[in-house]
């Protein structure tokens, strides 16, 4: 998979590697790494996105130290949507069955969901791309509102995208 996972089985223990010889431990014990992975990954992802936010708090209080409050709600808008987004992504379920009550949950599945988690780190310098765009729109008064509307147009997509996160693990 990537550095994540072999940070996670990297750090079992002695203790650890012995049970898992353990017949039916061994599925158990793998299904148990991918899920922390995922939420490791899932952790690093909304950090990532948290400093966009947090870039983009900054812009705010540009504008309003220098009293050009005409763009505040539209970007209050993007930030809301930015958060929302983190929120979702911190507390969204890493493939537990018990989520899943009808479901057996697979490695397939879980590797197939932390794909799609991984898929969305590249989303966070999309997002930084369209935050510095509304800056430089924002310096150079020019092009405000739509700098403003392709950053909260991106965000709804990035967050449509992960709305469907849930599908992943039944299509797997």
């Amino acid at each position: 998979m990537d550095d994540i996972m072999g940070k996670v089985t990297g750090a079992l223990g002695g203790f650890e590697q012995l049970v898992s010889k353990i017949p039916g431990y061994k599925g158990y014990k793998d299904k148990e790494l991918r899920r922390e992975a995922d939420k490791l990954l899932r952790e690093q992802l909304a950090t990532r996105f948290d400093e966009q936010r947090r870039k983009l708090s900054g812009l705010q209080t540009q504008l309003v130290i220098s009293a050009k409050l005409e763009y505040i709600d539209d970007l209050e808008r993007a930030a809301m949507k930015l958060q929302t987004l983190i929120d979702r992504i911190k507390t969204a379920s890493y493939g537990y069955a018990g989520f899943f009550d009808a479901v057996k949950v697979k490695e397939a599945q879980l590797d197939a969901l932390y794909q799609f988690d991984s898929a969305l780190m590249a989303e966070v310098d999309k997002v930084a791309a369209a935050i510095d765009k509304v800056a430089s729109a924002l310096s150079a008064e020019e092009g405000q509102s739509e700098a403003i509307n392709e950053l909260i147009a991106k965000l709804q997509s990035i967050s449509d995208t992960f709305g469907r996160r849930e599908e992943v693990i039944l299509q797997a």
